[in-house]
């Protein structure tokens, strides 16, 4: 049967492959309605006010804007309080409403209405967080195929499977539990799992797990674990228990907030009633109590510390990196060890041809990173397009390397011959051997008798004669003493994946296929090291012998490989334990417990998993590794920048305190010199969104 010219394209994906979403709508979060009912309150009092239009148009807005913006966490500042606990929002809420009683509506306002937007943000990372867990659980099938004693093929709920269960695991299913393959041969995906970028070859006596994606060939699986302890299940429970477990995150002013607001209140307290009891009025006392508490409040230190975390985030995502609020923006400074997944963090994620040997003299194209004609179009193999990829059953066409019996095979006609058998083959491998044919602008001829064992490769008849590529222990009949079998061996140690291909039967060649390692991984690790201190710990499910080859290239020396997402767990909390501030970067359903269990978890969003971009902390859209050392300084200039606001506002709220004690202090005065500072703290924090700022941030490693 001759193949088609043009790559199949992929079956409509049946509710065993594509889980459902389920998200939380934005509006069903009832804090994220009343945060929007206030803003858009806010915008329509705005515009009459300062317009100097009648109170009665502007007033009842405002009014609106406290009540739908501020009752929410001023119910919940009174039920803390039940607990003996002043928290934050309710001294917020009073400071707004105290601004209102001395005509200060606007400035109340505003505050409302940033709290309200605040809560609802929160509300909303934690629903898609819970989302995405659920989510989760939608990898393994609802559904599984159970076969009797007598053969017979039964359709069961998953959940209802038990131990010692016999499934039936069609081609381009999903796996129903975790079990033992008794019969059959596949190619199974296990990235959800493992991380591992390639399909991994399993037969009778293998292990596979629940979620993960069967290939070309049926498995007969045997069931080992309960649905409610299979790994992908424990995946779920270890998210949520690591979100649940850690500890409580608080800005730096949060961390003082309850000693300061209890000393605040008691002070205005005992400015109000002291004096009563020794005889003065009760108008003058009251006017002084009220100053105290607007030049004493926390407003001016709260929006001390908020301005440059929230440029800092703006600048961020700008330049690629999303910041999913200002407590994480506080603590990405405070990173003193980090810890790296390999698949899809510190290389892309997809294979590609990285060595081309030929058994009669073995030459190598080392690191493709552009396996093309190098911009020579009279090179062997080379159209005038470099780009260009076409088929032809024309044997003298463009690209055709002629060879005999009695001639060597050159790179380009091992390499055209391979490509084409692979053509119409969908695995992984196969498209890296494609792709690097396309690069280097070669011809493939239509192939003929194409057939795909599982396990073994693909076969095809290609020009008339017999080619076949895939596995060396499967296709070298003479195992560990052929030559080729020494080739394979060698790609093998160097981190490579080995394909042979035969030629009638005889072998020709051995291809090395890789993922390729970021162009900016080496950099990034180096200036992580820089700010930390020390070297990152690579993190990986992958083998160690390719783990410890690109650990190597980019100077890691701490290498944990083959890694299950426990293990992960169980690596981040050894760091943590020696008392180290982790901070996790990684991609995949697999890196998710660990970003979850993490002091700060940051996900490569390109290819990132939905568990992983909404477990992490921080997300790197653009998949630029080199934001992230960058992220790590910015944060680390918002702190300080912090810490010099906080100053700030703590001499002026120290200078206007000391005048209202101490001599009389006209409100209106206070008034100015509070709003006044936090102008002035206001200002100081945006000086953190120009770009400037970044490339200021950015280490000397990856400028």
């Amino acid at each position: 049967m001759s193949s088609v010219l043009e790559r199949p394209s992929a079956a409509a994906p049946g509710p065993s492959s594509v889980p459902p979403r389920r998200r939380t709508r934005i509006l069903a979060l009832p804090e994220a309605r009343w945060a929007l009912a206030a803003l858009v309150l806010f915008l329509l009092a705005l515009p009459p006010y300062l317009l100097d239009a009648p109170v009665w148009l502007w007033a009842p807005l405002f009014a609106a804007t406290y009540v739908t913006g501020g009752w929410e966490p001023g119910r919940e500042g009174l039920k803390a309080l039940k607990d003996k606990i002043l928290d934050v929002d309710l001294l917020m809420v009073v400071a707004a409403l105290g601004a209102a009683a001395i005509g200060q509506v606007l400035d109340g306002a505003l505050l409302i209405v940033i709290f309200a937007t605040s809560g609802a943000l929160e509300a909303v990372a934690t629903a898609r967080t819970a989302d995405s867990v659920r989510g989760l659980l939608d990898l393994a099938p609802e559904t599984a195929t159970r076969l009797a004693d007598d053969g017979t093929e039964e359709t069961v709920p998953a959940v209802e499977l038990a131990v010692g269960d016999l499934l039936l695991v069609r081609p381009g299913e999903r796996i129903g539990a975790d079990g033992r393959v008794v019969d059959g041969a596949s190619d199974v995906d296990q990235a959800t799992i493992t991380g591992e970028p390639l399909p991994v070859a399993k037969q009778a006596g293998d292990e596979v797990f629940a979620g993960t994606l069967n290939g070309s060939g049926a498995l007969r699986v045997k069931v080992e674990r309960d649905p409610s302890e299979s790994v992908i299940a424990r995946i779920v429970a270890m998210v949520e228990e690591a979100a649940g477990t850690k500890a409580p995150t608080q800005l730096f002013i949060e961390k003082v907030e309850q000693r300061y607001s209890l000393g605040m209140v008691a002070a205005t307290l005992l400015i109000f009633v002291i004096p009563l009891l020794m005889g003065s009025d009760l108008r003058s006392t009251l006017l002084r109590a009220m100053t105290f508490m607007i030049v004493a409040s926390p407003c001016a230190v709260v929006l001390a510390t908020m301005p440059p975390l929230l440029s800092a985030m703006a600048n961020a995502g700008r330049h690629g990196v999303l910041v999913k609020s200002a407590v994480v923006m506080e603590r990405l400074g405070q990173v003193d060890a980090v810890a790296l997944d390999k698949t899809g963090t510190l290389t892309e994620g997809t294979p590609r041809l990285a060595d081309v040997r030929l058994l009669d003299g073995p030459g190598s194209f080392g690191d493709l990173g552009g396996l093309g004609c190098s911009g020579d179009p009279g090179a062997s193999g080379c159209s005038g397009d470099p780009g260009a990829f076409r088929r032809s059953g024309d044997p003298g066409g463009p690209g055709r390397s002629e060879f005999d019996e009695n001639s060597l095979f050159d790179e380009n006609s091992l390499l055209r011959l391979a490509a084409a058998a692979e053509y119409p083959s969908e695995h992984p491998l196969a498209r890296a051997v494609v792709e690097a044919a396309r690069a280097r602008g070669l011809v493939l001829p239509a192939v003929e008798d194409f057939v795909s064992t599982p396990g073994t490769g693909v076969t095809a008849t290609v020009d008339g004669r017999i080619v076949a590529v895939g596995s060396p222990a499967r296709l070298l009949e003479h195992g560990v003493d052929h030559p080729a079998a020494a080739l394979a061996a060698a790609l093998e140690e160097g981190g490579r994946t080995a394909v042979v291909v035969t030629v009638d039967g005889r072998p020709a060649g051995v291809l090395g296929i890789a993922d390729r390692l970021r162009p900016e991984a080496a950099l990034a690790t180096r200036a992580l090291t820089g700010l930390t201190g020390r070297a990152p710990v690579l993190v990986t499910g992958d083998n160690p012998r390719a783990a410890a080859r690109l650990a190597a290239e980019v100077g890691i020396t701490d290498v944990r490989a083959g890694l299950l997402p426990q293990d992960k767990v169980a690596a981040v909390d050894e760091l943590q334990g020696a008392g180290a501030k982790v901070l996790v970067v990684g991609d995949g359903v697999n890196d998710a417990p660990a970003l979850a269990a993490a002091h700060t978890g940051i996900a490569m969003g390109r290819a990132g998993s939905d568990l992983a971009l909404e477990t992490a902390d921080a997300v790197v859209v653009r998949d630029e590794l080199a934001t992230v050392p960058t992220v790590i300084g910015l944060s680390r200039r918002a702190r300080a920048l912090v810490v010099q606001n906080l100053v700030i506002a703590g001499a002026f709220i120290a200078v206007l305190v000391v005048w209202d004690l101490a001599g009389t202090l006209p409100l209106p005065l206070g008034v100015a010199g509070h709003e006044g500072s936090t102008v002035l703290v206001g200002l100081n924090g945006l000086r953190l969104l120009a770009d400037g700022a970044w490339r200021r941030a950015r280490p000397e490693a990856v400028r």
